[in-house]
């Protein structure tokens, strides 16, 4: 789909700055609902905006990018939120910062490409909780994981009895951190049961031989439902485990690796069902054992299985049936 004119916004917390293209007519706006819609107004009397032909394009910045969104889809206008690492790595060598030419900087990226990109689908307001609630009770882990490796080292250190209080008070921190844990847990799971969808991609997940819950629940966020991301090889570069090649001419043939721009926590969550399943399922591990007994590396093996269990995850969700394990049934 091609776009004739862009919209470019720099978002912050309480304005937005707005680059017009191929106008070059600058705005400034509330970050509000009411700020949001007169801007529309204004955009519509003096450049002549309509969905079919104009794109909106600006960075993703969680909660201060989020109304946004919602009110211009709502409006029937076509989106697009950019990954800031993309952005910045655009602009090349660049001097000061500030918020107009951040909107031109993306009104210009987005203009130079507009016969590529593809406008973000719909925003379900299901997602977007499950993806807070998410992110939320990382955060709570971390703390809790922080104030238990302070008392492990602190009972080492002067035990319980020279300062009973800091224990105390910490050890009710790890108690209401737990609980809170336990309470996002269950609205996660509610959230869950009352969606007819994200019940049955729930439940073809966990089929899997070693998928938890919360790589389930992970999946369906981070892929909007299985909507944004066609193919597993697609969300194997997002999170980390494809592996690309180094070489050019030939003077460099380096080894063929993984990149580092990935989902940390989604790459972690597909470490954790790979040890799970060299453990517990036995397809593969006997064919993880077979390669370790050829002279294979360890790692490049672990990644072959991350890899596996994701095509699984996606053939499931896109067949629409629960795994089977033919090991079950072998002779």
């Amino acid at each position: 789909m091609s776009f004739s004119k862009i919209v470019g916004i720099d978002v912050s917390k309480l304005t937005l700055d707005v680059h017009f293209l191929p106008d070059r007519q600058v705005f400034q706006a509330e970050n509000d609902t009411k700020g949001i819609k007169r801007l529309i107004r204004t955009l519509v009397k003096e450049c002549r905006i309509n969905p079919s032909d104009t794109l909106f394009a600006f960075e993703f910045t969680g909660f201060y990018s989020y109304r946004l969104a919602v009110c211009l889809q709502e409006l029937g206008y076509p989106i697009v939120m950019l990954p800031g690492l993309e952005l910045r790595r655009s602009t090349g060598i660049s001097r000061g910062k500030s918020d107009p030419v951040d909107a031109e900087m993306i009104a210009g990226y987005t203009y130079l490409r507009r016969h590529k990109i593809v406008p973000m689908q719909m925003i379900e307001k299901e997602i977007e909780q499950m993806k807070r609630y998410l992110s939320l009770r990382d955060r709570l882990v971390r703390q809790r994981a922080g104030f238990k490796s302070t008392l492990s080292e602190a009972k080492r250190a002067i035990g319980r009895k020279e300062d009973p209080l800091y224990f105390k008070i910490q050890e009710e921190m790890v108690k209401d951190l737990t609980l809170q844990i336990k309470h996002l847990d269950k609205q996660l799971k509610q959230l869950v049961e009352n969606n007819p969808e994200l019940k049955k991609l729930f439940n073809l997940i966990v089929s899997i031989k070693g998928v938890g819950s919360q790589t389930a629940l992970y999946m369906i966020a981070l892929t909007h439902a299985f909507r944004k991301f066609p193919t597993s090889r697609k969300f194997a570069c997002y999170a980390g485990i494809a592996p690309f090649p180094y070489q050019s001419g030939t003077s460099i043939r380096g080894k063929t690796k993984i990149s580092h721009l990935a989902n940390k926590k989604i790459k972690s969550l597909l470490g954790n069902i790979t040890g799970c399943a060299i453990q517990h399922n036995t397809e593969i591990r006997l064919y993880y054992q077979k390669r370790i007994k050829a002279g294979k590396n360890k790692m490049s093996t672990q990644n072959i299985i991350r890899n596996k269990l994701l095509a699984r995850i996606f053939a499931v969700v896109k067949r629409e049936t629960p795994y089977v394990d033919i090991m079950k049934h072998a002779a």
